[in-house]
């Protein structure tokens, strides 16, 4: 495994036990629900003063909720980075459902209107999603739940995975653009992400070979690498992602629909040696010198996507990494400990 090469032990938390009985860590990485987790890692903290937590859960609390996960995107104003980014256009809706309609109209919102849980905590309901198309179906809606405007992308959406200073982006098939003049969806349209909703829509759905330049196109490096640099340092955060689409699939308007803490990383090709490398940089940044693991210590039990990529292989010397094919997924440990 590539931290124990580089002389990092990965340990699972053992939640039997208090955590302050355990260790003593470096880092801890951890994704835990409930209230008394972070009232565990404060005590832990507070004893051992020199451990980095990833991240705090003070700052995670900030994307739990979609009415503010965005607000930090919303206020930024990037400069000749060859993109501009943005947020769609959006309302809160908390109250009767019936009320929906006047409220849309109120706004000056256009259908059809993605609609989107309240609360992003991780759960499968935070993922119900739906696509509204007409003011007759918003009265079925099921608030608390933000109402975005769609936005039509060329059908690709953008997943910028970041993991300290490296942003690894990979592109996805999205929702089929709606066209002025051609007949919309009536209803609402369920599913559970953006980008899963491109594999149950119609014929129009666009695949990359068929998709025009413009907008299977990457977005440009700079803006992705100042973007995830402002929004660290907004947002408090190291390990997140976030889902980016072009407007209109080509030119250079971009917006942020949605921002995920510590994503299912295993997803994200290379995982594994981008991880390492945080983790490394983490450990210079204490002026600790890592050595490689012996042999003889036995292997550690943990999830891996690197399968198919061979051990010599070098992660690319730049903050901001292109990948155009998917791979293999996997999903890294709920809680850990380096040591």
């Amino acid at each position: 495994m590539m931290c124990r090469k580089h002389g990092i032990n990965l340990v699972e938390i053992d939640r039997s036990r208090p955590l302050l009985e355990q260790g003593p860590f470096d880092v801890i990485l951890h994704k835990l629900p409930g209230k008394e987790w972070p009232r565990e890692l404060e005590v832990y903290r507070q004893a051992h003063p020199d451990v980095v937590v990833l991240d705090p859960p003070e700052a995670i609390q900030q994307l739990h909720n979609r009415q503010s996960m965005l607000h930090n995107v919303a206020e930024l104003e990037l400069l000749n980075c060859g993109g501009k980014v943005g947020i769609p256009r959006q309302l809160v809706v908390t109250g009767d459902p019936r009320s929906i309609p006047e409220a849309v109209a109120r706004a000056g919102l256009k259908l059809p209107l993605v609609a989107k849980p309240l609360v992003a905590d991780g759960t499968a309901k935070s993922h119900a999603m739906s696509l509204a198309y007409d003011e007759i179906c918003l009265s079925e809606l099921d608030p608390p739940l933000v109402l975005q405007e769609f936005v039509n992308h060329g059908g690709v959406l953008f997943k910028a995975y970041v993991v300290g200073e490296t942003v690894t982006v990979v592109r996805r098939l999205s929702l089929p653009d709606v066209r002025e003049g051609e007949p919309v969806g009536n209803g609402v349209q369920a599913f559970d992400r953006v980008s899963s909703a491109a594999s149950a829509a119609s014929a129009e759905s666009v695949e990359f070979g068929e998709a025009s330049g413009s907008a299977a196109r990457l977005p440009p490096s700079d803006m992705l690498s100042s973007l995830a640099a402002e929004l660290r340092q907004r947002l408090g955060l190291q390990l997140f992602n976030l889902d980016i689409i072009r407007e209109g699939g080509c030119g250079d308007r971009y917006y942020v629909i949605d921002i995920n803490y510590f994503p299912g990383y295993g997803k994200m090709p290379c995982y594994e040696y981008v991880f390492t490398d945080f983790l490394v940089g983490l450990a210079e940044a204490k002026g600790k010198t890592l050595h490689p693991l012996e042999a003889s210590n036995p292997p550690l039990s943990t999830t891996t996507a690197m399968e198919n990529h061979a051990d010599g292989e070098q992660l690319p010397n730049s903050s901001v990494v292109f990948v155009e094919e998917k791979t293999p997924s996997s999903r890294p440990s709920n809680a850990a400990a380096a040591e």
